[in-house]
């Protein structure tokens, strides 16, 4: 079968992997480790939002119908009877022909359903016994009512939502101290072959130092799983099943680099022919990284990544990205492009949709994608400074500068300017 390939899509593959995985179970951690995780149940409002009547500014709470004939020529006097602060429970009802000095966040006093800001008075800054009012106010003006913004019990974050800064702040509204989320999916990490060397050994002639496992789990946490690192694995199919197997009972999805092409010693695509594994794929039109492969061993996914450093990124962000998504409980998991417009000509053909790497940038308002045109998937250099990859389609003579391509966005782009 390693020979005997049959070509899929980028979008089929995906399909076929993402219908093997199933998220993981829940756990609660702390609101302060919740940041970035998946909640796993929808909650609830534990009050209502507000829980009482407060004032959104800094200002006078009156009662609308004393202010009806005020004008900035001719404004309206009241009698100040009280100043509430955020935090303070009104003692005073405001009756007619007086008002309340009133702080933004500050519980309305009963009497008043309205409140002016201090701008709109006479002589804001001052501390006075008498206030001028200086324009009418409409009832409820200026007012957050008590359960206007959201009531109790009503679901403030869905099942399936990524935990932002702003989840975390209505949380911690709602009094919750422990948040209810997915348990991160433990990624195992591994790369094959004889010739790779630890970060930490000298290089000879032969041999070279592995680099993709410190990318894929630097890639693997990012996206929110939890990364495994094994120790290399030889390029014998024998060995290699016994270690597999060890290593798969530590897992929810072990991801290889590595021994996917048709060579003598290519491990990962040799194991795809035995009886015990399920393969899923092992042929993409895609350009680097077609012989990317996918199987099911021992009842556990393993994603086998091409060992060239640059089709090994693109293979993370096209499979393992939305895998560990998947597997954390994100819903709609989808490779998510945008638009931009290719920044210089483009014609080199290809049978497949080619994936180039690059950057973005804006020039006067249009977003540009700008290819680092380090095309052999191996190269190292420029790899630091991608932060995308351009998608040229196949067939006919590629595109033209100006032409708008889809851009797969796979790091916090810079979004440099020119001009």
């Amino acid at each position: 079968m390693r020979f005997s390939r049959q070509m899929i899509t980028v979008e089929e593959a995906m399909r076929r992997l993402m219908e093997r995985l199933t998220m993981q179970g829940r756990e609660e951690v702390h609101i302060g480790e919740a940041y970035g995780r998946t909640l796993a149940v929808d909650v609830h409002a534990t009050d209502d939002l507000p829980h009482f009547d407060r004032s959104p500014l800094d200002g006078y709470a009156v009662r609308a119908i004393d202010t009806v004939l005020a004008t900035p020529d001719q404004p309206v006097r009241l009698k100040v009877v009280e100043t509430i602060a955020a935090g303070d429970v009104p003692k005073i009802t405001v009756a007619e022909g007086c008002a309340s000095r009133i702080m933004t966040g500050a519980m309305m006093p009963s009497g008043a359903d309205a409140v002016i800001m201090f701008e709109q008075t006479v002589q804001p800054a001052a501390f006075l016994e008498e206030v001028g009012i200086k324009r009418a106010l409409k009832q409820g003006e200026n007012v957050s009512r008590h359960g206007e913004e959201i009531a109790s019990g009503a679901v403030i974050v869905r099942a399936g939502e990524r935990i932002n800064a702003g989840t975390l702040a209505i949380l911690a509204t709602f009094g919750y101290t422990h948040v209810p989320v997915v348990r991160k999916p433990r990624i195992g990490l591994l790369s094959t072959g004889v010739e790779l060397l630890d970060v930490d050994q000298p290089l000879y002639p032969g041999k070279i130092r592995n680099s993709n496992t410190w990318m894929l789990s630097a890639l693997i946490a990012e996206a929110g799983g939890i990364p495994l690192l094994f120790p290399n694995m030889p390029d014998d199919l024998d060995v290699a099943k016994g270690t597999l197997a060890e290593h798969l009972k530590m897992v929810d999805v072990l991801v290889t680099s590595g021994g996917v092409s048709v060579g003598d010693y290519d491990v990962m695509a040799a194991l795809s022919d035995e009886p015990e594994a399920e393969l899923l794929f092992n042929r993409i039109a895609m350009r680097p990284g077609s012989p990317t492969t996918s199987l099911m061993l021992h009842g556990k996914p393993i994603i086998a990544l091409s060992g060239n450093p640059g089709a090994c990124f693109l293979g993370f962000e096209l499979f393992v990205r939305p895998a560990v998504q998947k597997l954390s409980g994100v819903q709609g998991v989808q490779l998510r492009t945008i638009k931009a417009k290719l920044a210089v000509t483009y014609t080199k053909p290809c049978p497949y949709p080619r994936y180039l790497r690059g950057w973005l940038l804006e020039k006067d308002g249009v977003l540009y994608a700008q290819p680092d045109f380090n095309e052999k998937a191996g190269n190292l250099g420029t790899l630091k400074n991608s932060e995308c990859f351009i998608v040229i389609p196949a067939g006919g003579i590629g595109k033209q500068a100006g032409e708008l391509v889809e851009v797969l966005s796979h790091a916090a782009p810079s979004w440099k300017q020119e001009g």
